[in-house]
């Protein structure tokens, strides 16, 4: 089903129109404290940037300090030096991502990205993870909780 803004839209059993979505949906996000909704997608389309760009610094740029990693969901949570590691590695190991379409928002603090990444691990062959990243974020749009949701049936050969 596709949806047309010009049309009502059925949200919880109510029929709101496309202005009182828009504001009543987003941008009351811009005055409740919470996340700009198009900085967090800004913020996915950097992290997918400056990943492919070998930019460690510049994708630390993106998290609050006291930001968790959990990649994938069920894994050891990251924390700390670990994110540094891991991001370290991640360029080591060249890795590229290919988004599968543009970062999605939602109606609170987070927002989400599905996509392929590729990457060559010491002494293996590329692989490739079908991943989607859902990322939450404070007050200053950075990522305080990234959870990559992926599983033994999304890794291949590149």
């Amino acid at each position: 089903m596709i949806l047309s803004l010009e049309e009502p839209i059925i949200f919880d059993f109510q029929i709101i129109s496309p202005h009182v979505l828009r504001k009543s949906m987003i941008e009351s996000n811009f005055t409740d404290g919470l996340p700009n909704h198009p900085a967090m997608r800004a913020a996915l389309d950097a992290y997918v940037e400056r990943i492919n760009a070998g930019d460690v610094e510049g994708i630390l740029a993106l998290f609050a300090p006291d930001a968790v990693i959990e990649d994938p969901v069920g894994s050891e949570a990251k924390t700390g030096a670990a994110i540094r590691g891991w991001f370290a590695d991640t360029v080591a190991f060249e890795s590229r991502i290919h988004p599968l379409g543009p970062a999605r928002g939602s109606h609170g603090r987070e927002a989400a990205l599905a996509f392929d990444v590729e990457f060559t691990p010491p002494g293996s062959t590329r692989l490739r993870i079908r991943s989607i990243d859902v990322c939450s974020f404070d007050s200053q749009n950075r990522i305080t909780h990234l959870r990559g949701y992926w599983g033994p049936d999304d890794i291949g050969p590149a």
